[in-house]
């Protein structure tokens, strides 16, 4: 379960407190993922079983093998790490998941 400060953080989100979204897409490697924002964040989840743990209200840590999971969030994207399953860093490793950060979107 997605937790945001030891609270479960809700499936839907109030898209004009959190307009921008961060998408991440597995490549089929069990690989791991942090960010954090300038902001707010929360994970959006048609299915419950995705989980990602919100280490505080503006950080994620997680991971992901195949699937995609998607967080809203608020202010600019501040920090980002990729590994694969290895500890080989995004950009050295054609396994660590895509990343895809839109700003501004609409609910989905």
């Amino acid at each position: 379960m997605t937790r945001i400060n030891g609270k479960a953080a809700s499936s839907e989100s109030n898209t004009e407190q959190l307009p921008n979204c961060i998408t991440v897409v597995g490549r089929g490697v069990p690989s791991n993922f942090e960010f954090s924002v300038a902001g707010d964040i929360e994970m959006i989840s048609d299915n419950p079983v995705e989980e990602a743990t919100v280490v505080t209200k503006n950080a994620v840590e997680g991971s992901i093998d195949v699937g995609v999971q998607r967080f809203r969030f608020s202010g600019e994207l501040a920090n980002i790490h990729v590994t694969d399953w290895n500890g080989m860093k995004g950009g050295e490793s054609p396994s660590t998941p895509t990343i895809h950060v839109d700003y501004g979107t609409p609910g989905r």
